[in-house]
């Protein structure tokens, strides 16, 4: 299957420092790839190239199989761009940032008012729809910023920081809605730092670090690397027995629900595990990974030898948008 966003050797510089060094990705439709790296490794950057906003140094950029040198209108028309930062325009109102938005993309009269009703219910804004987009919250500045990025249904999707100032309830519905536009072949790529959140909805992951996309095997490697795993019992004192008995060392920690341990396996080993509490009669009613493994390849990756560039992305505080 051919990717939906394809980018090759790309490199960027800013008054002579180099941000994005040598970035490589592919993401195919219906795929949800996070973009994960630390603070300055060049996600914005890159993010930016990728959206038509930035122009490469060197590299190669495809977005829906059009070069956005040459061929930026038909680019951008099947592209979804949704900023770190949305840029609002304050004297207008939520549906009204909504149906500007429409008549951009050549959607007018009553075309334009059922997109942007359906938009508004889709991301929760419908009882927001007349306040000034200026008065918002972060949160609800990123679902309005979500809204107009799917104004002409994308065949491609890039999001950056979508879930930053989001409730709860708010991030849950996101995810519903992403899960849901993939499942429909749109390719999505995101970078965000609630990294358990990316391990839920990804289907890839690309690591950048130092302007420079890591190697995938290393990446598969490092998710797949040992880690803890969380196991609690309606009753804590077989859970305890059973594992002293197995010689499985633990820690326990008091917890709202209840007491809680922590032992550190590899997959086939908690499975194993698992398996060998439910035969010995322990009422297991939770068992789980403790951290993401994304978060624990994120740690691995990012502490690796070579040195990070101390230098901050320049983009990273770009409000720039489509």
């Amino acid at each position: 299957m051919d990717a939906a966003i394809e980018a090759v050797g790309l490199s960027r510089s800013f008054s002579g420092v180099p941000v994005v060094r040598d970035a490589s990705l592919s993401v195919a439709p219906g795929g949800i790839t996070a973009l994960v790296g630390p603070n300055g490794a060049g996600k914005t950057t890159l993010m930016l190239m990728l959206a038509t906003l930035l122009k490469p140094d060197g590299g190669m950029v495809r977005i829906g199989g059009f070069d956005p040198a040459s061929e930026t209108l038909s680019a951008r028309s099947c592209l979804g761009w949704m900023p770190d930062t949305l840029g609002a325009w304050p004297t207008l109102t939520v549906r009204e940032t909504v149906l500007s938005v429409c008549g951009m993309y050549g959607l007018r009269g009553q075309a334009a008012e059922l997109r942007t009703a359906e938009l508004l219910e889709t991301t929760g804004l419908t009882p927001l729809a007349a306040q000034r987009s200026n008065t918002l919250s972060r949160g609800q500045k990123q679902r309005l910023s979500l809204a107009r990025a799917l104004v002409h249904r994308p065949k491609v999707l890039l999001l950056d920081e979508p879930a930053s100032g989001l409730d709860p309830e708010a991030r849950r519905t996101q995810r519903r809605l992403l899960t849901d536009l993939a499942s429909r072949g749109v390719a999505i790529l995101l970078t965000s730092h609630v990294l358990d959140e990316l391990d839920e909805i990804a289907t890839d992951v690309v690591f950048l670090r130092d302007g420079r996309t890591e190697p995938q095997e290393r990446v598969t490697a490092a998710l797949q690397q040992i880690r803890m795993w969380r196991i609690r019992s309606l009753e804590e004192p077989a859970l305890r027995e059973a594992l002293a008995k197995f010689g499985i060392p633990s820690t326990v920690r008091a917890t709202l629900s209840g007491d809680v341990h922590t032992v550190e396996a590899d997959d086939d080993g908690a499975a194993g595990l698992l398996a060998a509490l439910v035969a010995e009669g322990v009422r297991v009613v939770e068992f789980g990974p403790a951290t993401s493994a994304l978060e624990q390849a994120f740690v691995q990756l990012a502490g690796d030898d070579a040195p990070l560039d101390p230098r901050l992305d320049p983009a990273d505080e770009s409000e720039v948008s489509l």
